[in-house]
C-alpha cells in the first residue's frame, strides 16, 4: 500500500501487477485476426482463415456470437459481404472492449477512485446514408486485398469520399479518420513491399472507421455546462509532422458543492514540421487560455462550459483565470476522491486508457536507460519515452524523483506511468518539474531559444505564403 500523501487515499500496486484472466487469450485472438486481416479476406489461406474461426470462437456465448460465426464462415469461403465485415469489426472492438474493461477495473482497484455514470450519445440525424455506404465499400475492399495487397489505385478510392464528407459539419469524425487512414496507407504503398505491417494499428483503424459507417454511431455524450473551479494537473502533448495537441487533465470541483471529478481539456492546431520542441506552444496558446494558466500555476474559474462525457468543449468565453494552485497540492488532496469519467463505448480499447495518478515513497531503479519505479515492492515501468521535448521535465529528473504526477497506461502487456509532473532535488532544494511549465511562456534559457527559433520559422513561413498569395 503506498499512501498518496496528506489528502488521504492509498494506490494498491498489487493490483496492477497481478494476472487478469482471458487477457491474453483476448488478445491473442485480436492478433490471429489481425494476422488473416493483413493477408487479405478475399480468399485466406487455411493457416490465416483460423483467425477468423478464432474470432467466432472467442464471442461464444455472446448476443454476437451467431452473426459473427456466420461472417466468419462466409469470410473463410472468400463469400463475405459488408454486413460480414461488419459483424468481424464488432467482434473484434467487442474483445479489445472487454479487455480495456478488465483493464480499467483494476486501474480503479489500484487508485480506489469512483467511476462516474455513462451518458447516454446524443444522435444527430440519421442522414448521409449514401456515403456512409460509399465509405463501407471501400473499406470492405481494404479488407478483401489486405494490407499486403494495397496499392495507389485502391487507396485513392477514399479521396472523393471524404471531400464529400467533410462538407457535412456532422461527419467531420468519419471523415477526418478516413482521411488519415487513407494518407498513412498511400505513404505505405505497395503493401507488397512494406518489410514491416502495423497490423495492430491498421486493423484498429479499420475497425472504428467501419463501426462508425453505422447510422448513429458517431453520437457524442450528452452535453451538459461545467461551472466550477479547475484544477490543472499536468498536460499531454502530442506531436505528429504537421498536427501538435495539448491535452490537460485536471480536477473539476463543481460550484454546486457536488463530488469533484476528472476532466479533459484538448487543442489542437496544424504546424509545420519545423517548429519543435517549446516552439509547439505558440501553436497552441492563442486557442486556450487555460495553457497560460497551466504554466503559470492557477486555477480557472468556469462559467456554462461545455462539457460531453469526461472532455469539457474548451471555450474561452467561458472561463477566467482564477487563484494560484499547486498541481501536487490538487493531487494530494482532491485526486483520490475525484469521479474518474466514464469511457464512450466506441473508445473501450486498451491504448486508450490514461488514468491520472499521484506516487510518492518509490524508489527509482535505472536499467539501460530504462526507468522503473519501484511501488511497495512492485515494480512499475517509466515511459519516459513519451515525454515531450516542449518541457523541462527530463528523464534525469524523473530518475530522482520522489513524488509523481503521472497517466497510468497500459502498453506492451504491462502498466506503465507516463510523468506529467515530479517533484525532485535541484541545487540541494526541493523543486517541482513540469512538462507543461512552458505552457505559457518562460524565460528558462533553452526554452527562450525554442521559441525564438519557433518565431523566425513562423515568419518566414508568414512570409512566403504572403508572398505566394499575392502572386
Amino acid at each position: 500500500m503506498v499512501p498518496l500523501g496528506g489528502g488521504g487515499g492509498l494506490m494498491r500496486a498489487d493490483s496492477l501487477t497481478a494476472t487478469i484472466d482471458g487477457l491474453d487469450e483476448t488478445l491473442a485472438a485480436v492478433d490471429a485476426f489481425d494476422l488473416a486481416l493483413e493477408a487479405g479476406l478475399l480468399r485466406p489461406r487455411p493457416d490465416r482463415a483460423e483467425g477468423l474461426t478464432g474470432l467466432a470462437h472467442a464471442v461464444a456465448g455472446t448476443p454476437l456470437a451467431a452473426r459473427v460465426a456466420e461472417a466468419a464462415g462466409k469470410a473463410v469461403a472468400g463469400a463475405a459481404t459488408e454486413d460480414h465485415f461488419l459483424a468481424l469489426a464488432a467482434a473484434r472492438a467487442a474483445l479489445l472492449g472487454s479487455a480495456h474493461d478488465a483493464l480499467t477495473a483494476r486501474v480503479e482497484e489500484a487508485t480506489g477512485r469512483p467511476r462516474g455514470e455513462e451518458s447516454a450519445p446524443a444522435h444527430g440525424e440519421r442522414q448521409a446514408a449514401n456515403l456512409h455506404t460509399a465509405a463501407r465499400s471501400w473499406l470492405c475492399d481494404l479488407a478483401r486485398r489486405g494490407w499486403r495487397g494495397i496499392d495507389h489505385d485502391v487507396v485513392a478510392g477514399a479521396a472523393r469520399i471524404v471531400s464529400a464528407m467533410l462538407a457535412d459539419p456532422a461527419l467531420r469524425r468519419p471523415a477526418t479518420l478516413l482521411d488519415g487512414f487513407a494518407a498513412e496507407l498511400a505513404a505505405s504503398c505497395p503493401g507488397a513491399s512494406l518489410a514491416r505491417v502495423p497490423a495492430r494499428r491498421w486493423a484498429d483503424l479499420w475497425t472504428r472507421a467501419m463501426l462508425l459507417t453505422l447510422p448513429g454511431a458517431s453520437g457524442t455524450p450528452t452535453a451538459e455546462t461545467a461551472t466550477g473551479r479547475l484544477l490543472p494537473l499536468g498536460v499531454d502533448l502530442q506531436e505528429h509532422a504537421t498536427a501538435v495537441q495539448a491535452q490537460v487533465h485536471a480536477v473539476f470541483e463543481p460550484a454546486d458543492g457536488s463530488a469533484p471529478r476528472l476532466v479533459r481539456a484538448s487543442v489542437s492546431a496544424p504546424k509545420p514540421d519545423t517548429v519543435v520542441g517549446a516552439g509547439l506552444w505558440q501553436l497552441l496558446r492563442p486557442h486556450m487560455s487555460l495553457l497560460t494558466a497551466l504554466g503559470e500555476g492557477r486555477s480557472m474559474d468556469l462559467a456554462d462550459m461545455p462539457l460531453a462525457g469526461g472532455d469539457l468543449i474548451w471555450s474561452d468565453e467561458h472561463a477566467r483565470p482564477g487563484e494560484p494552485a499547486d498541481p501536487f497540492a490538487t493531487a494530494r488532496v482532491a485526486l483520490a476522491t475525484a469521479a474518474d469519467p466514464a469511457t464512450a463505448p466506441l473508445d473501450r480499447h486498451p491504448a486508450r486508457i490514461a488514468v491520472p495518478v499521484f506516487l510518492e515513497g518509490y524508489t527509482v531503479r535505472k536499467d539501460d536507460g530504462a526507468l522503473t519505479f519501484t511501488v511497495a515492492g512492485h515494480p512499475l515501468a517509466v515511459d519516459a519515452d513519451r515525454v515531450p521535448a516542449a518541457g523541462p521535465l527530463t528523464p534525469q529528473a524523473i530518475a530522482g524523483s520522489a513524488a509523481c504526477i503521472g497517466l497510468l497506461r497500459w502498453d506492451a502487456g504491462a502498466y506503465r506511468v507516463q510523468p506529467l509532473a515530479v517533484e525532485t532535488i535541484v541545487r540541494k532544494k526541493a523543486v517541482a518539474v513540469h512538462a507543461g511549465a512552458w505552457a505559457g511562456g518562460t524565460a528558462d534559457k533553452a526554452g527562450v531559444r525554442a521559441e525564438k527559433a519557433a518565431t523566425d520559422a513562423l515568419a518566414a513561413l508568414r512570409e512566403r505564403a504572403g508572398r505566394l498569395l499575392r502572386k
